[in-house]
């Protein structure tokens, strides 16, 4: 009784292998079989040494010899183009693997022609959206308007937030940027109205000092100017530095201080530390001269014993009124 049950779903099911050119199915499986597999898995060892080799062709030089722990313009352009050339090839490997599967498997292609060439039509009009991502990303590419590791704050259409990051990845499709928060934004490239790139080529740190306007400006000026001059041979600042920084004279004043200014050039994408380390070299040597800023904490005063606050008395503490007298 079970061969007669299975008869006719063998018949059936040799039936249905017999349109892909399966006679006998453990042959097939010797032969076709055995080079789908292969190919199937040629195709992702192919892609993922593709990725493997970006990996490495983008990291060579990945640091500038004269700018320590910075990273250079050619490396930051070459780990770009290495991602973007890989993330192509990559979806050609799988487009050809898969021509391959469907020639083994004895799909007639050229059946597909017209039928191809309608959906490809009506595709045309849903992926409009698409060509504009990929078309935009090879410009953005090929103009070198960032690379993967820019500073940058992109302007997307129909949004009212521009995200602001440091670029992780470019493809010919997406952009993804990593703000200082952590948040990771992937923005379509065709949706990018305008980019703002704050770390191509150099950069400039403004360094505003707010002194009190009972202090002798002249004096401060003289500081500040010594400063800047001596910026280069300060290890800490001549591996950001390009160039010598320069005071340029009273910013702004207002009621209770006067805002001094000094502008200096960085490498790209290292004006915030640059800032950050003028800042407390100034303040260390202006402290050493006795010249006060709005900034330095000033001296502790004395606690006023008008404005200390009373504690009340615990309930075991209470004492009974004494009789008010007449």
């Amino acid at each position: 009784m079970h061969a007669n049950l299975s008869a006719p779903a063998y018949s059936e099911w040799t039936k249905w292998l017999a349109k892909f050119g399966v006679q006998n199915f453990g042959d097939w499986m010797l032969t076709r079989g055995v080079r789908i597999v292969m190919a199937m898995i040629a195709a992702v060892l192919l892609a993922r040494f593709l990725r493997w080799a970006a990996g490495i062709f983008g990291r060579g030089g990945l640091f500038s010899q004269k700018h320590s722990g910075v990273r250079s313009e050619g490396s930051r352009q070459r780990e770009t183009l290495a991602a973007t050339i890989a993330w192509a090839l990559t979806v050609l490997v799988y487009f050809v693997a898969g021509l391959r599967i469907a020639k083994l498997l004895e799909f007639d292609l050229t059946g597909l022609t017209v039928p191809a060439t309608a959906a490809g039509a009506g595709l045309g009009f849903g992926a409009q959206r698409i060509v504009q991502d990929l078309l935009s990303g090879f410009f953005i590419i090929a103009e070198k308007q960032y690379r993967i590791g820019d500073l940058v704050q992109l302007s997307v259409l129909g949004t009212t937030y521009d995200p602001v990051g440091t670029v992780e990845e470019v493809t010919l499709r997406v952009t993804k940027l990593r703000s200082s928060e952590g948040q990771l934004f992937t923005v379509p490239n065709g949706q990018i109205v305008k980019s703002t790139n704050m770390s191509k080529d150099w950069s400039q740190a403004v360094v505003d000092i707010p002194v009190p306007n009972s202090t002798d400006i002249g004096l401060v000026r003289e500081k500040l100017v010594e400063i800047c001059a001596a910026a280069k041979e300060d290890p800490n600042l001549a591996t950001l530095l390009r160039g010598e920084p320069v005071y340029t004279g009273v910013e702004s004043i207002e009621l209770d201080r006067t805002s001094m200014r000094i502008v200096a050039n960085s490498v790209p994408g290292q004006q915030f530390v640059l800032s950050r380390r003028l800042r407390a070299r100034i303040l260390s040597d202006l402290r050493k001269e006795g010249i006060a800023t709005m900034a330095s904490p000033g001296p502790a005063q004395p606690e006023d014993a008008s404005k200390k606050t009373v504690r009340p008395p615990r309930p075991e503490e209470d004492t009974a009124p004494q009789e008010r007298v007449r």
